[in-house]
């Protein structure tokens, strides 16, 4: 138990740093990179940094997971800690399961943090705040103006192409003619399908002989077609950011409708399967470093592990990027390089049991 206390706090403690490091890093080339194009508001540029660093620790944490094992692991060997503990009968599984404890329990937070709108959506919310200068969802409150119709969504949820509480201006001689009002509509073969409508309708002069405003029940309409917010063609080509719950319930209201689900899909297996390459590298590298620095140079080791785990870590982002893209079936992009590194670390496991 002490020395399983001992090689968690070394290894949370060297995550701590590294996680930080590079989130700085990458958050402080990119405020560089960005400083002429945000706004000169302290409040919205301290915003842009808050959101910009959620984003950093949502590409690092599962990098920063393998390295940190390996800077624990080059510690315990440099200070001669990991000899003495297999000295003292501690076996290669023990020292292991700090690692693995961490790690995975690091991991489920992580997939958690990935439920929370404000961490799954936060590039998204950075770039709203750099390319409009405004602290606004790039799916909320939404106005457009379509073919002399003017439009208004309160919410826009893309992956199930789903519009709630809508509203529909039609003008008529430069004035306001219709209102068509409706809680939800749905983005189907090119047109939106409105259900349960209000439609009120303005005569075209308001005398004491006219009719006055009308207002009508319609169970179902097809208005806006080829009417596409930008939003929708993100999803299309995988640059949008949703949350796992949100690509759960599109995945049960798409299926239904027998709509293609291929992003979808590939948007659940990146939020709950993907993360976990960085544990299955923890333990596959694990068995790789030395005992001690006697038997290699511990130094060019560390650089070869560090570059093998960014080199995975690329095929694993490329092969991501083609899934969200439908290029590759996001099964064979993502699930099967998982159960790859799985079956490669039981092997491991296997191999050091005793």
């Amino acid at each position: 138990m002490l020395a399983f206390r001992y090689i968690l706090i070394h290894y949370l403690r060297f995550f701590i740093i590294i996680l930080g490091a590079l989130s700085l890093f990458l958050v402080g080339f990119d405020y560089m990179s960005n400083a002429s194009k945000i706004s000169n508001s302290a409040n919205l540029v301290l915003i842009y940094l808050v959101y910009k660093s959620l984003f950093a620790i949502d590409m690092l944490l599962p990098l920063s997971l393998v390295f940190a094992m390996i800077s624990t692991k080059i510690s315990l060997i440099r200070s001669n800690a990991l000899v003495a503990l297999y000295s003292l009968g501690y076996s290669k599984l023990d020292v292991l399961k700090p690692f693995i404890a961490a790690a995975l329990g690091i991991t489920f937070f992580y997939i958690y943090l990935h439920t929370l709108p404000q961490f799954a959506k936060a590039n998204e919310m950075a770039n709203s705040i750099k390319d409009h200068s405004e602290y606004l969802s790039p799916t909320r409150d939404l106005f457009f103006t379509y073919k002399k119709q003017y439009i208004y969504f309160k919410e826009l949820l893309p992956l199930q192409q789903k519009a709630i509480n809508v509203r529909i201006f039609q003008l008529q001689n430069k004035q306001l003619h219709q209102v068509i009002m409706a809680k939800n509509a749905f983005y189907s073969d090119g047109a939106w399908h409105i259900k349960n409508a209000d439609i009120i309708t303005k005569p075209d002069d308001f005398t004491f002989d006219s009719k006055g405003i009308t207002v009508k029940r319609s169970e179902e309409l097809t208005l806006l077609e080829g009417f596409r917010p930008k939003m929708l063609d993100q999803v299309y080509e995988g640059k949008a950011d949703y949350t796992i719950l949100d690509a759960f319930e599109a995945f049960k209201l798409l299926s239904s409708q027998n709509i293609n689900i291929d992003k979808v899909k590939a948007a659940i297996y990146k939020g709950l399967i993907y993360p976990f390459y960085a544990p299955l590298l923890v333990i596959i590298i694990f068995f790789f470093v030395p005992v001690s620095s006697r038997f290699l140079n511990v130094s060019l080791f560390s650089f070869a592990a560090i570059v093998s785990v960014l080199l995975v870590w690329g095929v694993l982002f490329m092969l991501i990027e083609l899934s969200k893209n439908k290029t590759i079936p996001s099964e064979v992009g993502i699930i099967l390089p998982i159960v790859i590194l799985f079956i490669v670390a039981a092997i491991q496991l296997y191999r050091n049991k005793d």
